[in-house]
């Protein structure tokens, strides 16, 4: 029997067409039979699949419980909102995420932090219309950065920022970890309290948390200098968007840069010169997606042959009656 792989559209993005990837899937072919699949899936969908690289489309329960040679669905990043882990779990199958990008946000993170510390959108602006005005830029030495959120991508961040610090710079950082002061302290970081601290002392906040809970409301935006800028290579939901707007507009902060395309509630940033939105990129580079696909493809691969992959997300599925019968590792 030829099992049944489905892929993301991902895999068909010309802007990513290496031959790296297209040495992966003629050998990932050999293998398993591969279909890309468009939209949620969905239980008509689920007949004969044995994996799923997925994007991030929604996972319906009926193609857990359709997807009876189902074994893993391997997301292609690391945000598992849509993939129903409640409904794998309970089904049987693997829920995988590839960690592979991390770096790469971060060196998103700090790009943004020195662009905008150098006013680079508006210099450009200001000469693209005919003005060539000196104006005020500043400097990452000596300056201070805060950090909300020390995770693997927070921490990454901060290991690049210390040196362009320098001796008199400061980086401060937030977390609800147990561990915030002593993993801070590893990093040449100040734990602070609250968010507020960052807010009120940094000249640039970076966010990287999880999840799409808004953690930055008006009055911690208020708190903030005039010069002081907000990136948010997270996700656009952690941020309040009418009120980033209305504080940028107060000239309570100068620039937002947030990578997630304008629409819905992003709309509102539409043709704003200081808010910077990118399209859900900062992650995405010709070197993150070979990892992507190589992390991807090994899962799936690794579960097709009875192993256990890398970066399960529901341990607690390796209990499953189902999940016992065929892992043999």
């Amino acid at each position: 029997m030829r099992y049944q792989v489905l892929l993301s559209p991902i895999f068909t993005n010309p802007q990513f067409d290496t031959p790296q990837r297209q040495v992966m899937l003629k050998e990932f072919a050999a293998l398993a039979d591969l279909e890309y699949y468009t939209g949620d899936l969905t239980p008509d969908k689920a007949k004969g699949v044995i994996g799923v690289i997925a994007d991030s489309a929604v996972v319906h329960d009926g193609f857990y419980t359709e997807g009876q040679d189902l074994r893993v669905i391997a997301r292609w990043g690391v945000g598992f909102d849509k993939v129903n882990v409640a409904g794998a779990t309970k089904n049987g199958v693997l829920i995988t995420v590839a960690p592979e990008h991390m770096e790469t946000v971060a060196e998103y993170a700090i790009t943004q932090w020195l662009a905008t510390l150098k006013r680079v959108y508006t210099l450009n602006r200001l000469s693209h219309s005919g003005d060539f005005s000196i104006i005020r830029t500043y400097e990452a030495q000596d300056s201070t950065l805060g950090i909300y959120g020390l995770g693997r991508i927070g921490q990454a961040v901060a290991r690049r920022a210390k040196p362009l610090l320098g001796a008199g710079g400061r980086l401060l950082v937030y977390d609800v970890r147990p561990d915030i002061k002593e993993l801070a302290a590893s990093l040449g970081a100040e734990a602070v309290d609250h968010p507020r601290a960052l807010f009120e002392q940094c000249d640039t906040v970076t966010l990287h948390v999880s999840g799409d809970q808004t953690v930055v409301t008006y009055d911690l935006l208020c708190a903030m200098q005039p010069h002081a800028s907000l990136i948010n290579p997270s996700r656009g939901n952690l941020v309040d968007d009418q009120a980033v707007n209305r504080a940028i507009r107060e000239e309570k902060l100068c620039y937002y840069v947030v990578d997630d395309p304008v629409n819905g509630p992003r709309a509102i940033h539409k043709d704003h010169p200081r808010i910077i939105c990118t399209n859900h990129n900062a992650g995405i580079t010709v070197q993150s997606t070979i990892r992507l696909d190589r992390r991807t493809i090994g899962q799936v691969a690794d579960a097709i042959a009875g192993k256990t992959p890398a970066h399960v997300l529901n341990h607690e599925v390796l209990d499953h009656p189902r999940v016992r019968g065929f892992l043999k590792d």
